[in-house]
């Protein structure tokens, strides 16, 4: 298992609640199909989570999202999901475990080597779709896919779903890592994010998602869609760059927080 340790940074404590991330989901495109405005997007968030051919994406797309991310000074993350184009890695799949991280392994090799390529490098890594939410479930496997991802890079920053079963994997690991709500997702009690076959499932009013995130990031907490407060790390707020109202939620969401005195710049990861 692939440990390591890293020293905490002086800003964390009381003051990092007053500073937070900006992070969406990018890259996906693929061939002739375009999903998404990172352009757009890249101008407004500070982190950028793009994918690695596993879900979505492809060389091209991968390579220039992420020249783009450097050249604007946003941080680059690898996002890994199922193998699973046509689903868009949003299907439930049995993979062996083994299988498994290998293809993770794949999907993030891949990723740190266009990176490099380009001029950047993969600083953290995001798990995408239903392999996160299977893993906010199970603690044995969200540990299992993180080893496989730091047995390729260990200085990566495993950014997690914040309260799930993800944070007990990465303490469990002992690397650094970093909290993540969304801004565009709603919550059940126990903190994972309510499906998305379900209505209200996912927020499309940018004035909505701004409010309640300066709302969670104040409280320290998410805020489940009953109202229970459900105390929290938050480092970073994720938006979903396929969604129509994606650049409108980022410029909401940024412009709320900036106005309640709160910073976005990227994160630098806990341990």
């Amino acid at each position: 298992m692939h440990t390591l340790c890293h020293t905490n940074r002086a800003s964390q404590g009381v003051e990092r609640m007053m500073r937070v991330d900006l992070n969406a989901d990018m890259g996906e495109s693929f061939g002739a199909w375009r999903m998404g405005d990172d352009r757009a997007l890249l101008e407004t968030v500070t982190s950028a989570n793009i994918a690695c051919g596993g879900h979505a994406g492809d060389a091209d797309t991968m390579a220039g999202t992420m020249a783009l991310a450097h050249r604007n000074g946003v941080g680059i993350g690898a996002h890994p999901g199922f193998m699973d184009l046509a689903g868009f890695g949003r299907n439930r799949m049995s993979v062996p475990r083994a299988t498994l991280q290998n293809q993770v392994r794949y999907q993030v090799a891949a990723s740190v080597g266009m990176a490099r390529a380009v001029g950047g490098h993969v600083r953290h890594l995001k798990l995408h779709g239903a392999l996160s939410n299977m893993a906010s479930e199970d603690p044995v496997l969200a540990r299992d896919l993180y080893d496989a991802a730091l047995s390729v890079d260990p200085d990566l920053i495993i950014m997690i779903l914040a309260a799930t079963a993800h944070q007990q994997a990465v303490e469990e690991l002992g690397c650094t890592w970093a909290g993540e709500i969304f801004a565009d997702r709603a919550y059940n009690d126990d903190a994972t994010l309510v499906d998305r076959s379900k209505e209200g499932a996912v927020i499309h009013d940018p004035l909505v998602a701004g409010k309640r995130m300066v709302e969670m990031v104040k409280a320290g907490a998410i805020i489940t869609e009953s109202g229970k407060h459900i105390t929290a790390s938050i480092d970073t707020i994720c938006l979903h760059g396929d969604t129509p109202a994606a650049v409108d939620i980022a410029q909401s969401v940024r412009r709320a927080l900036e106005s309640a005195g709160i910073t976005v710049q990227t994160f630098e990861g806990r341990s």
